[in-house]
């Protein structure tokens, strides 16, 4: 039986985009399923988490994820638009949030179809990796085609049920925190968190050792 491994992952995260890759690799080359598991931004969840004496969080991530993403060949742009509705002088998010709860809420119809990785790769991709409009026209509908989903049946579920999307976000962010860690992409191997898009080495040595990797 494969080994079951959480992946905390957020859709406006761009260390979460990066983690794709590596995340699929883990999955081709090792015995372990990846869940999937969404949680709302920090920005959502701790809205004081940029507050005005920690600016400084919000100015480094905006020049260290595009370094890092050149040096994997990814393609990158910030978000337009951004998942989280955000003045960026401030990093606040405002009350109104069109885009981030159907993003984590999919994922989640994703993962439970057992596609979450594939469509959260996708997904991540389109929107850091320089589709402007990402939410308009068919850009979700062929992101989910490429994982093998079906957009529109997966809208559908959701809006047959949004309480039992809510509550699966609000266990996967409470798990996070149980496994030990606030952050994402956060890989959860036996109650053991790793977190950091530059993990994936560290995760692959502790499979290793656990003796999962595929013939």
């Amino acid at each position: 039986m494969s080994l079951v491994i959480d992946l905390f992952f957020s859709f406006r995260s761009p260390y979460s985009y990066l983690v794709t890759p590596g995340a699929l690799e883990i999955k081709a080359h090792y015995d372990v399923d990846i869940q999937l598991r969404p949680v709302l931004p920090l920005a959502v969840r701790q809205r004081d988490f940029f507050d005005p004496d920690n600016l400084k969080r919000g100015i480094y991530i905006l020049k260290d994820w595009p370094r890092r993403a050149e040096m994997m060949g990814l393609p990158h742009a910030w978000p337009k638009p951004d998942p989280i509705v955000t003045d960026m002088d401030t990093f606040q998010a405002s009350e109104e949030q069109p885009y981030i709860y159907r993003l984590v809420h999919l994922g989640v119809e994703a993962n439970r179809r057992g596609h979450g990785l594939e469509y959260a790769a996708e997904v991540s991709r389109l929107i850091f990796g320089g589709t402007e409009h990402w939410d308009q026209g068919d850009h979700l509908t062929q992101a989910a085609d490429r994982a093998g989903l079906d957009l529109a049946s997966m809208d559908a579920a959701i809006a047959a049920d949004p309480e039992s999307y809510e509550k699966e976000v609000e266990l996967n962010q409470t798990n996070l925190e149980v496994c030990g860690h606030w952050g994402v992409p956060t890989f959860n191997i036996n109650g053991e968190p790793f977190f950091g898009h530059d993990r994936v080495d560290s995760v692959c040595f502790e499979l290793d050792k656990l003796g999962l990797r595929r013939p």
